[in-house]
């Protein structure tokens, strides 16, 4: 699991919003509540394409309401240490069924799409954040 420390080792100071990028979704992958544009840290974009073309395929992509948003400079919440949102390797989905410290209700199908593509899943932190989704691991 990514942390905020190896983030900071990693990027810096995530104010400096290093490897940030703007991805333009492909015109094929814009459904639902996909946005046309997400700023996103560069070493996430393949796990989250990825993610996204998982969703489409196995036909989970109507099940995503709403895109929550990627970037966010902040701590976790009621915590001390960083949110990975603060560098772009997080992004937070269906937020008004999925609340922190609840089971929420994304289906096992529907979390597979990102876990399967290099996610850990909030669902399944000792604090249940089941809107929640951050890149596992580095890619190689």
């Amino acid at each position: 699991m990514i942390t905020a420390k190896m983030c900071l080792d990693r990027y810096g100071s995530p104010v400096h919003e290093n490897n940030m990028m703007l991805w333009d979704i492909p015109e094929v992958m814009e459904r639902s509540a996909i946005p046309g544009r997400i700023y996103c840290n560069r070493d996430m974009q393949p796990a989250l394409a990825q993610a996204i073309v998982n969703l489409i395929v196995r036909n989970q992509v109507q099940n995503l309401k709403t895109w929550d948003g990627c970037f966010l400079i902040r701590k976790v919440r009621g915590g001390t240490s960083m949110s990975l949102h603060s560098w772009g390797l997080a992004i937070d989905v269906n937020a008004n069924w999925n609340r922190l410290s609840t089971d929420g209700n994304l289906s096992p199908e529907f979390v597979s799409c990102f876990t399967d593509a290099g996610f850990d899943w909030g669902g399944k932190f000792s604090r249940k954040d089941p809107m929640h989704f951050q890149l596992a691991e580095w890619p190689k």
